[in-house]
């Protein structure tokens, strides 16, 4: 797998963790109003679903550093394989946003467009 591929992976993590915190953490924030399309009298119908894709962003993003570790201590297959699935899933789960809220296409695009480069740098 290329250094490309390896480097944009662990982007993709490390951005994942930082939409961790503001799911989990900051989604009664102002700021992020438009990024959840919340206001402050939806916090508690949306505290499950914004907590529990925060967790589920984390272990993606976990899987993506361990696929990366994979690679580089020679256990390619299995990284490969940990990568590709998290990008195809995270490819996937961009359509479904923006099908689902087309609204929410910027999100879906920053979702969605770093997954495709790095399945098409993992395949290349």
């Amino acid at each position: 797998m290329s250094t490309a591929a390896q480097v944009l992976a662990v982007a993709i993590a490390l951005m994942l963790g930082v939409v961790f915190v503001m799911e989990s953490f900051l989604y009664r924030h102002p700021r992020l109003y438009p990024m959840f399309l919340t206001k402050p009298g939806d916090f508690d119908a949306v505290r499950l679903w914004t907590v529990n894709m925060g967790w589920y962003n984390l272990t993606t993003a976990v899987a993506l550093v361990a696929g990366v570790i994979l690679v580089r201590t020679d256990h390619l297959p299995q990284g490969e394989a940990l990568i590709i699935f998290t990008a195809a899933q995270h490819t996937f789960m961009a359509v479904v946003l923006v099908v689902s809220q087309p609204k929410l296409w910027f999100n879906a695009a920053l979702e969605g467009v770093p997954a495709v480069i790095l399945l098409a740098l993992a395949f290349n």
